[in-house]
């Protein structure tokens, strides 16, 4: 008994002399991962059939905000969004052809804050949408220390490189391939994994000087899916299975609704000559998109995974935060839609994942070993990981600038005031950092995200009371977003109600009054006899 007191009272000892180096106030480095169109496809989220282990891993010892959403499902606006913490109807972007710095204003980004604070900012593959949207140059020199790099061979992402029916090569949709024959042998994500693993190792061997942040944007799994044909072993068609609701939700307005152009423009998909704007897709083809989507998340896990792996090379892991999301969903088939470009949660929900040395997880400084050894899912099947810390209540991508900031050890920016265009750096998100390290209370009901779609106008609109049409579902009793309960609301009532508010509330107090109004008033009519 003595003995095992002892060896506890050692323990106490050694805890209490190592605590003060796990909280040091100096800034922390970096790196900032981001996927596309990947939707809350992962183990971590508690999908059954995905096999994303290095994700997994990485969620494992980090804090995982369970309900976030971007603010626009579009890459382009989503994305500009998240890295200025700045709304869509302040960056003045919904789509991909302008310039927040000349359409909206002189925005400071999440990476240019950190070059401020004497980081070195570097991007690697796809974080800024690239083109117009960032000035063809991913926002360089203001945002990054050094030029960005782009994986060269996603030149030919657009080109015809699938085989398909009656030979040759076509620009399909479902694009899976023996990477040898490929040209350069390689693919833009494989080439994004190396160069920020070169990039990380640099660091550590003493590259660099003073701290990082280091943004590498992956590919995939955005469309095409073309990604090595290995990886489709890994989900056999007979265990794929279709959407649980791929209807078009009753009551849904004409004009919330989707027709996914962009898979309609590939030539398999053109192929099956499916009716114009509902379809629906064969459903054997629906299984084929499913298997290739799921695919093509497991081949981002494993890039995903090789960087993680270098972040351990580099000596650094004990010493980096580490971020992974998403821009925005895609939509399997539910509602029948394939695509982003909707409001719906699988379209606007992504994965936020913060790993912070010493908050989310303490490194076992007396014990050699790596923080992230790289997971071989052909190798290792069946690997799987406790959930880290989950945090269920709702934040948005707005937050993330903030809360990296005050992570990192630096001041976050301060909030926006109402009219924020001459402003440069301000945040119009939280700071989330109050939520690390402590269990949420409860059920935050008064927590509401923003997710917008561009509006039928010629102009920005934020006349909340030209209401066209609308969409009200019950999560409670409709998880799956299938009934719209908007006409069964007393609509003109609320406006009504509404109408005598202030002006100088903005848009989304007055969004989140009508929400809480509407939602409300169903509440009471469920509970009538």
């Amino acid at each position: 008994m003595f003995e095992s007191l002892q060896r506890c009272c050692v323990c106490v000892l050694i805890i209490c002399t190592l605590t003060p180096a796990f909280v040091e106030t100096k800034a922390k480095n970096v790196l900032f991962i981001m996927a596309d169109d990947l939707r809350t496809t992962l183990g971590c989220y508690g999908d059954p059939l995905v096999k994303t282990p290095n994700i997994d891993q990485l969620a494992s010892k980090s804090q995982v905000f369970l309900n976030a959403f971007a603010q626009q499902a579009v890459c382009g606006p989503s994305r500009t969004s998240m890295l200025t913490s700045r709304r869509p109807d302040t960056t003045r972007l919904y789509d991909f052809y302008s310039y927040w710095r000349v359409a909206a204003g002189n925005y400071t980004t999440l990476p240019q804050y950190f070059k401020s604070q004497g980081y070195t900012t570097m991007s690697v593959g796809k974080v800024f949408h690239p083109g117009i949207a960032s000035n063809y140059t991913d926002d360089y020199p203001y945002s990054w220390s050094v030029p960005p790099y782009h994986p060269p061979s996603f030149r030919y992402e657009k080109e015809k490189m699938c085989e398909g029916a009656g030979g040759g090569l076509h620009a399909n949709l479902l694009c899976a391939v023996d990477v040898a024959e490929q040209p350069g042998g390689t693919l833009p994500d494989l080439e994004s994994a190396a160069e920020g693993a070169r990039l990380l190792r640099g660091v550590g061997d003493g590259g660099g000087d003073g701290p990082f942040f280091l943004a590498v944007g992956f590919h995939k799994p955005h469309i095409p899916f073309r990604i090595p044909q290995e990886y489709l072993s890994l989900y056999p068609l007979d265990q794929m299975s279709l959407a649980p609701d791929p209807e078009v939700p009753k009551g849904l307005p004409s004009v919330a609704y989707n027709p996914w152009m962009d898979l309609r423009l590939r030539e398999d998909v053109m192929a099956l000559n499916t009716s114009f704007p509902y379809g629906p897709i064969p459903k054997d083809f629906q299984l084929r998109i499913r298997q290739h989507y799921y695919a093509a998340v497991s081949y981002l896990d494993a890039q995903v995974g090789r960087l993680l792996s270098a972040l351990d090379d580099s000596g650094l892991a004990d010493d980096t935060m580490v971020v992974f999301s998403s821009d925005h969903g895609w939509s399997l088939g539910e509602h029948g839609e394939w695509a982003k470009y909707s409001n719906f949660d699988v379209a606007t929900q992504v994965p936020l994942v913060f790993y912070v040395p010493g908050v989310t997880f303490f490194p076992d400084w007396l014990q050699a070993g790596t923080i992230f050894p790289f997971v071989d899912v052909f190798g290792q099947p069946g690997r799987t990981f406790k959930a880290g810390h989950g945090v269920r209540n709702v934040v948005e991508l707005v937050d993330v600038f903030p809360t990296v900031s005050s992570m990192a050890g630096l001041d976050a920016p301060d909030p926006c005031p109402l009219e924020s265009f001459k402003e440069q750096l301000c945040t119009e998100g939280d700071n989330l950092a109050y939520t690390f390290g402590r269990l949420e209370r409860g059920k935050d009901d008064e927590d509401i995200a923003f997710s917008q779609y561009p509006r039928p106008a010629d102009v920005p609109q934020a006349n909340v009371t030209d209401v066209h049409a609308g969409e009200l579902y019950m999560l409670a009793d409709d998880p799956l977003q299938d009934h719209n309960l908007y006409r069964r609301s007393d609509h003109q009532h609320m406006l009504r109600k509404t109408s005598s508010l202030r002006q100088s509330l903005s848009l989304q107090k007055r969004m989140r009054l009508q929400l809480l109004y509407l939602t409300a008033g169903m509440k009471k009519s469920h509970l009538k006899p």
